[in-house]
């Protein structure tokens, strides 16, 4: 079963579970208040995390989303406060109250190409056969930026875009250093196939490099990470999409000038993340 992890005396978080695809659930809290970020996959990973809050004395008064995929969006009916989101993810959801979650559907979705197996699956893995799924419509939307005030702990709430979803926004809590960047950084799952691409990837590094983080969390990850091992994240993207300029997406010659340029052989996930980037010049064309 999933921990509640501290970080400091003002944040927790829930790690995620990649079985069934939870991610990240945590709390900022304040003298005052309490910010929960992100509602789960279910109603019961919502109340694992609501259950082991309570245990440690967290009462949450706002729950804020990164966006609107299904797995950080299912529990919500179980948090009982106040939903901010971005006005694109308010929209996205309202589309998804309208959509049935039984095989039946989620087969047919795959089959027309508007949803992923993979997703497909841990729907099914993670709800079994209790899918009566009810999405309550956030109560605060923002366009570009918001700041919430805890009591001595400031959030600032951004919208940012990105590859994997159009909705997504990230929070940065200025006392501690910390960033949440839910899955802003992760590919485009819905492309013709998985793909990043050099222009939107580029934009959302800029934006993302404003902040002054000295912990990142990224929803799907298993721990959070310290600045070194972020900005060596970033710099991967960044020569990534300006090789795959450079080279018009040749992506044994993007690996080749990579690998030399790092002085070492190359791991199996930045083989992958090469190959998105060419998924996505050859998509896009650019």
């Amino acid at each position: 079963m999933q921990k509640l992890q501290r970080i400091s005396s003002r944040v927790t978080y829930l790690p995620p579970y990649q079985e069934t695809d939870r991610p990240i659930l945590a709390a900022i809290s304040g003298e005052e208040r309490t910010l929960l970020i992100d509602a789960g996959n279910s109603s019961k990973h919502a109340r694992l995390f609501l259950e082991q809050l309570k245990e440690n004395h967290i009462k949450g008064d706002w729950l804020v989303l990164t966006h609107g995929d299904w797995d950080h969006i299912f529990g919500m009916s179980e948090v009982n406060m106040p939903i901010i989101s971005h006005f694109k993810t308010h929209d996205k959801i309202k589309e998804l109250q309208e959509l049935s979650w039984e095989d039946e559907y989620l087969d047919q979705r795959v089959e027309e190409g508007t949803e992923i197996p993979f997703c497909s699956e841990a729907i099914k893995k993670e709800l079994g056969d209790c899918r009566d799924i009810f999405l309550p419509l956030p109560d605060i939307t923002f366009d570009n930026r918001m700041s919430v005030n805890l009591g001595g702990v400031n959030c600032l709430i951004e919208h940012v875009g990105g590859d994997h979803a159009a909705d997504s926004s990230i929070i940065y809590v200025l006392e501690e250093k910390v960033l949440f960047l839910g899955d802003c950084m992760y590919a485009n799952l819905y492309s013709e196939k998985w793909s990043y691409t050099i222009e939107k990837t580029l934009q959302l590094i800029k934006r993302i490099e404003t902040y002054d983080a000295e912990v990142v969390f990224l929803s799907h990850h298993e721990k959070p990470l310290n600045r070194e091992e972020f900005q060596s994240q970033l710099f991967f993207l960044k020569n990534t999409a300006f090789l795959t300029e450079k080279y018009k997406g040749n992506q044994e010659t993007i690996a080749r000038d990579m690998s030399k340029s790092l002085e070492r052989e190359l791991n199996k996930e930045e083989i992958e993340i090469i190959t998105f980037f060419v998924n996505g010049f050859k998509i896009t064309g650019e």
